[in-house]
């Protein structure tokens, strides 16, 4: 199954592979408007109030929770071998030969889409446990590998987490954004911009 999967997502080009992403994304997103559409009583007024935040509640559930994150997910990957982090090559084909304002582009789409659905919709109307579980189970290529599965679904409760203890959206998808968007340079960059620093 892994090499089958590895040798489809060479046979794709780059082109081809950001289709199928940002389609993908473009689905999620279709999904968090219906399903609002259909569960919620007051659909413009429900989902406004899920994107209001403090400053100090956007820094201290936002930004601080996503550079916990993305602190863990450096240190492991630079501690466990590189085979536990492989995911089949999806990430290296769609970050590695994408420019800085297009991975910014690709990440923040991603944020909003998965938190419109997961957190925004799901958690909201069925709550924290089994949105958190979702969320981890849409990532299906990582099911086989223990670490990526471990670390989305932690990532996934632990963000989850934030939007139960705000509500709010803006929390969440700062967290997701910038946890996608640094390891997605990370991976256009290699680490800490050691390979590929002279094509930026």
């Amino acid at each position: 199954m892994r090499n089958t999967q590895q040798e489809m997502i060479q046979e794709m080009s780059d082109n081809e592979i950001t289709f199928h992403l940002l389609l993908t994304q473009v689905i999620i997103l279709s999904a968090a408007v219906g399903l609002s559409a259909f569960f919620f009583d007051a659909f413009l007024t429900e989902w406004l109030e899920q994107f209001y935040t403090s400053w100090q509640e956007w820094w201290l559930y936002g930004i601080i929770p996503g550079l916990i994150v993305l602190l863990i997910d450096l240190f492991l990957m630079y501690v466990l071998p590189e085979s536990t982090y492989d995911d089949g090559g999806v990430n290296k084909r769609v970050f590695a030969n994408r420019s800085l304002p297009g991975i910014f582009m690709i990440t923040l789409l991603v944020a909003v889409s998965e938190e419109m659905l997961f957190r925004g919709v799901v958690h909201h109307e069925f709550g924290y446990i089994t949105a958190s579980v979702l969320f981890a189970v849409l990532h299906i290529r990582y099911l086989k590998r223990m670490v990526l599965f471990l670390s989305v679904l932690f990532v996934s409760f632990f963000i989850g987490y934030m939007y139960e203890v705000t509500g709010s959206l803006i929390v969440t998808i700062t967290a997701h954004f910038i946890i996608d968007v640094v390891l997605g340079v990370w991976i256009r960059l290699g680490k800490w911009g050691e390979k590929h620093a002279s094509k930026t």
